[in-house]
């Protein structure tokens, strides 16, 4: 396997804000909205039906049983009856047992006819009732030997009704609660809506408040440009930026006007975030952050509302910074159909347009937005008066990679041996947060080797493990030891013979990650232009592990799967994005790649070009991949003494950097790309 790679300013929040004519009046001032006069009409009508249905369908447990005249004779026959009270034809009073009435049918007993006779003549009496408390009317015929009959009974004849029903709070309780609450809820809901948080998704239980994170002087977590490194180009086009909310008249006593929005755009991992801190830290003013996925949620309308109480705050804060980080998380280009999750995006995207064109950069709010995806981003949110400049915040360079390491070992103890600038050398293509998780790896290597320093070693092993991965103990027979040797060994043979290949920097048979040995090469220094030979250059070297194995073995294996891969993906590109081949000529049959992301989305429809074409591109990549590999094939052949040397070290010590490389196999570094065709132009004549 083989890999290439200051004035001061007044505190936010001092002094009192200018009022605004038209605006909401403020919290806690005045009589609060009330409600009209109907309405508590209607909360009246809904107390009196919740009591009475409550009753109605519920009634109490403890309540009198009544019970015939007859059975209240028996009962006190029985002296089961402990008080009485009368009033009128009415008799309430308390068993000293409970009585349950109608008495129960045994369980399985037919009706008998004075029962069915009784069923015929009276009314059904309900189901069977167990009760403590009773109630019985008197007939009118009674007379004053009742009164004996109770008195020799035992019975007492009390003066004070007897207690019965429920206390007055379970009235109360279950008799008005349930409509109270609901009454309490809407009235909650009112107050509101007329405050202004409404009665729908944003305004119920606070879930449209804007969830931005408010970062100022105040903090403590205040990043400068200090703090920002090896992005100076997209620094220098924010410094006007800051200017402005410094001191706005300077740039406004002209009739300028500071940008409304600006747009960072880069790959993951370059600083945008921290670029758009640092803006706000050197200005000194309140920066609100907040992720553009976190408008959006379920119930559509709560995205606009988040952005509508967002700007509410930047304006209050003003002069203040708004970042929106992820922006094509809801900037997206609008469709014609929204359903669902689409149609939400797409109202929280009308209310930023909407606020973005409702407020003037002379009151001091800038938006500042993030994204590696600019492709995908609505037109109306890019045009002039909205996000008015793109600022593009490119991978570091090498200067720029020691300048980033600088800041991230400001408390890291490094070692002699340790040099930024030759680490800045060994990592092209990296991001700022690569660099800062670098090294912080190599930081924690250090300390798990109990140093009291990080070493160049450290760094060296942290970024195999970042690139390559972390080690494998596997256990590998002598054979497959031996196989995996020569297999890396024509990568780096390669390295060292093939005009304009990239320098062989370390060597190992160690397995890593999902390869089990790694050939690691990297550029001197940082290419933006490839010319077709290095292009061809880096095919033969990617091939020359499987052509190793078939000079030495004059077999194949499974272990060139990545190589292979890698060689066919580069050697299409040459065809159908570079126009690097005769036969297709310059025309571009590729699919459009982000290049902030990588790869390539696919085309949007149909292949733009035929069957026949599809067949000259893929007769075109495999004439390049089989002209490579009989170079890679010769080459080694021609070298075969120096790759067995190669072997036997790489048996022996397993890695080797790019010094012991050169010594162990006596061939110098590859030469350069541009002396090689001047000497093979010089034979020829």
């Amino acid at each position: 396997m083989t890999d290439s790679t200051a004035k001061s300013r007044p505190r936010a929040g001092e002094g009192a804000p200018a009022a605004r004519p038209g605006g909401p009046p403020a919290a806690g001032k005045g009589p609060g909205p009330s409600l009209p006069a109907r309405i508590w009409l209607w909360f009246a009508i809904a107390l009196l039906v919740n009591f009475f249905a409550t009753r109605l369908l519920f009634p109490p447990a403890d309540a009198p049983l009544v019970v015939p005249y007859t059975l209240f004779k028996e009962e006190v026959a029985k002296r089961n009856v402990q008080a009485i009270y009368s009033r009128g034809e009415s008799l309430t009073g308390r068993f000293a047992a409970p009585v349950t009435f109608p008495p129960p049918e045994p369980a399985g007993a037919a009706p008998s006819a004075e029962a069915k006779k009784a069923d015929r003549v009276l009314p059904r009496r309900g189901p069977p009732r167990t009760a403590s408390t009773f109630e019985t009317t008197l007939p009118a015929f009674v007379g004053p030997e009742l009164e004996t009959f109770l008195i020799d009974h035992g019975v007492e004849i009390s003066a004070e009704p007897i207690e019965e029903g429920s206390s007055l709070w379970t009235l109360l309780l279950f008799g008005f609660g349930p409509a109270l609450l609901l009454i309490g809820a809407y009235v909650w809901m009112f107050r509101r809506a007329q405050a202004g948080g409404g009665l729908g998704a944003g305004g119920l239980l606070g879930i449209g408040k804007s969830r931005a994170r408010r970062y100022d002087e105040e903090g403590g977590d205040k990043v400068t440009f200090d703090d920002v490194a090896g992005i100076d180009e997209a620094e220098a086009e924010l410094v006007e930026i800051v200017e402005f909310l410094r001191d706005p008249p300077k740039f406004t006593r002209l009739g300028g006007t500071a940008p409304k929005g600006v747009l960072l755009v880069g790959s993951p991992g370059t600083g945008k975030t921290l670029l758009a801190k640092a803006v706000a830290g050197e200005a000194g003013v309140p920066f609100f952050s907040m992720s553009a996925s976190e408008f959006v949620e379920m119930i559509v309308g709560v995205g606009a509302a988040r952005v509508r109480d967002l700007f509410k705050q930047a304006r209050e804060h003003a002069p203040a910074i708004i970042f929106i980080d992820e922006l094509d998380a809801i900037g997206r280009a609008r469709g014609q159909m929204a359903i669902g999750a689409s149609s939400e995006q797409e109202q929280t995207l009308n209310q930023i347009l909407t606020e973005m064109d409702g407020f003037s950069s002379r009151e001091g709010i800038i938006v500042l937005a993030a994204t590696n995806q600019p492709d995908v981003l609505d037109k109306a949110l890019l045009r002039p008066g909205r996000f008015d400049r793109r600022v593009v915040v490119n991978l570091p360079d090498k200067a720029g990679r020691e300048a980033i390491l600088r800041v991230h070992t400001r408390k890291v103890p490094l070692g002699a041996d340790a040099s930024l600038a030759q680490i800045a050398a060994s990592t092209p293509g990296f991001s700022g947060a690569d660099l800062k998780n670098l090294v912080n790896e190599a930081a924690l290597l250090a300390a798990r080797r109990a140093q009291d320093d990080v070493r160049a070693g450290d760094f060296t092993d942290a970024l195999e493990k970042i690139v390559l991965g972390p080690a494998r103990p596997i256990l590998l027979s002598p054979a497959d030891r031996e196989r995996i040797a020569y297999h890396e060994g024509g990568h780096a043979i390669l390295g060292l013979v093939v005009p304009g290949a990239d320098p062989v920097h370390r060597v190992t048979i160690v397995p890593r990650g999902q390869a089990l040995g790694v050939t690691y090469q990297r550029p001197e220094s940082d290419r933006y232009n490839y010319p077709e030979g290095y292009l061809r250059a880096r095919i033969i070297g990617m091939l020359g592990g499987r052509a190793a194995e078939e000079v030495v073995y004059g077999t194949k294996t499974t272990g060139a799967e990545n190589d292979i891969e890698q060689a066919t993906a580069l050697a299409r590109m040459m065809v159908t994005r570079w126009g690097m081949s005769e036969r297709i000529g310059m025309v571009q049959l590729a699919p459009r790649d982000n290049p902030f992301l990588g790869g390539t989305g696919g085309f949007a429809g149909a292949k733009p070009f035929s069957e026949r074409t599809a067949e000259a591109i893929d007769a075109e990549v495999g004439r390049i991949i089989g002209e490579s590999h009989e170079e890679a094939k010769r080459l080694l052949t021609e070298h075969r003494k120096a790759l067995d040397a190669l072997v036997e070290a790489l048996l022996a010590r397993e890695t080797l950097d790019e010094r012991e490389i050169l010594e162990v196999t006596g061939l110098p570094p590859a030469p350069p790309l541009d002396t090689a065709i001047a000497a093979v132009t010089g034979g020829r004549r």
